[in-house]
């Protein structure tokens, strides 16, 4: 069986291999494939990092991110600032709609609201935003309402996730109510649940999904 201390070893050895990590400045622990970050970083961006980086590792169950974010007297940035920051970058996005995202911004935390069509566009804000020097953490409110009224196939989204080499699909349950999507049964890491889920917002007339794959830790 893997142990705990298997599974800090290699995920303390992925962080190592990232360039925009500082392994230095994250604490790694772990009980029974929940797996704990804490520490420093100088930017939201390494935090975001971390925390995919850890994700991608098979039999990773659960993350508890306590990791903070830091930064010098010389690089403090005014809530004024970082709103502004933010609204330009989406403003030069083509990919974001004019004015389709609202932003607020509180002791450097960005909160972002609004409706968009596609989840990749809400991805992308959040990326954006998340990348801004300044910005301490980020919260997404924006929901997804396309206008497209066709049905959601389910036999798609299930051709879909089979053919992706990283998933098992034998062991995952598709049910589709309206606009809602949800995702039940085992995978096998974190990534794998977060693959499954992508898949299923790259559906045409999906609004919402509820991801209840359960992390199995394998011996």
């Amino acid at each position: 069986m893997k142990t705990n201390a298997d599974l800090q070893n290699r995920v303390q050895n992925a962080l190592q291999w990232e360039p925009l990590l500082n392994k230095e400045e994250i604490g790694v622990s772990v009980d029974d494939g929940i797996v704990t970050l804490t520490g420093f970083t100088d930017s939201y961006a390494k935090k975001v990092k971390a925390e995919e980086t850890t994700k991608n590792i098979l039999g990773v169950k659960a993350i508890v991110e306590k990791m903070e974010v830091k930064f010098g007297m010389n690089n403090a940035i005014s809530d004024t600032q970082i709103a502004h920051e933010v609204v330009n970058a989406f403003q030069w996005n083509w990919e974001i709609p004019n004015d389709a995202i609202k932003v607020k911004v509180e002791n450097g935390w960005v909160t972002l609201e609004g409706n968009l069509e596609w989840n990749y566009q809400r991805e992308t804000a959040n990326k954006i935003a998340g990348s801004l020097l300044g910005v301490h953490g980020l919260t997404n409110k924006i929901s997804i309402k396309t206008e497209l009224h066709d049905e959601i196939e389910k036999k798609a989204i299930e051709e879909a996730i089979a053919s992706n080499w990283a998933i098992n699909s034998d062991e995952i349950t598709i049910t589709v109510l309206d606009k809602k999507v949800t995702l039940s049964g085992i995978v096998h890491s974190l990534y794998q649940k977060h693959q499954a889920e992508k898949i299923v917002w790259s559906t045409p007339g999906v609004w919402f999904v509820e991801n209840n794959l359960e992390v199995g830790f394998e011996n």
